[in-house]
Order: structure tokens, then sequence, then C-alpha cells
């Protein structure tokens, strides 16, 4: 496991102090030479459910990622690998400092979490920071 190095692709959770809902994709291995997928697991926590989902996230998924933020900073609905070959993401913003998170693992358990949170003031910039510190890691 290289989570040190690669960390979170993604983290959302609310202020200390509040729900405590969690929402993150761990990055658990680079991929191996000559392939361009990231071995990953969503990790959801709230107080009264803690989920983990593996997941595939290839380089073409990490661009629909960044595409995803764009549409986020619009304040617009997002559905991230949505394929139906793995775990959907979907993310809605509901009011200003509140977005809805949606997890579904279709193709396997048929779970579906669905979550209220309040992200830090600047949370779509620290994705992006991860999504690049992702893909630098990925490169060298």
């Amino acid at each position: 496991m290289v989570e040190d190095e690669l960390g979170e692709l993604i983290h959302l959770a609310d202020p200390p102090g509040t729900t405590g809902h969690i929402l993150s994709l761990l990055v658990l291995e680079r991929p191996s030479p000559g392939a361009d997928v990231l071995d990953c697991e969503f990790v959801v926590e709230t107080e009264t459910v803690k989920g983990s989902f593996p997941v595939h996230v290839s380089s073409a998924d990490l661009d629909d990622w960044e595409e995803a933020l764009d549409a986020l900073a619009g304040n617009r609905f997002v559905s991230w690998l949505n394929s139906g070959r793995t775990v959907q993401l979907k993310i809605k913003p509901l009011s200003p400092g509140v977005i809805g998170v949606t997890v579904h693992d279709g193709p396997s358990s048929q779970v579906t979490v669905s979550l209220p949170l309040f992200p830090a003031v600047g949370w779509i910039d620290d994705q992006r920071a991860r999504l690049e510190k992702v893909r630098r890691a990925c490169a060298g």
C-alpha cells in the first residue's frame, strides 16, 4: 500500500464538531508498468454507517474527475464513474456550503449510501490539488 505517497484522490468531510460525515477515495496502489488503472477504495463514514467499496480508476476516469470538478465549481450536479462497470459517485450542490453525496455500488452489492456534507471553503481547489498529486505520483 502506498497510501502515504498517493493518499486520497477525494476527501470530503464535515467540519470538526458536526455530524462527522466523511467520503474519501483512497488510492491503494500505483498502476503496474504498462497499465493505467489505480486500485482504489471509496470509504464512507457517518454516525451510523461505515462502508468501503473497491474501485478501479483509469487515467480517463481521472480526466473525467477533472471535468466533474469544473462542473462543481459552476455549482452543477455531477455523476462520476457512471459507466456501470464500477461504483458510481454523484455530487449535487444543495445550498450554499452544502452538497449531497451519493455512492452507489450497482455492479456488486447494489448498496447506495447518500449523505449531506458541509465541506470546508475551498474544497474544490483541495480536490484539484489531490488529483494533481495522484497524477504526478503515477507518472513518476
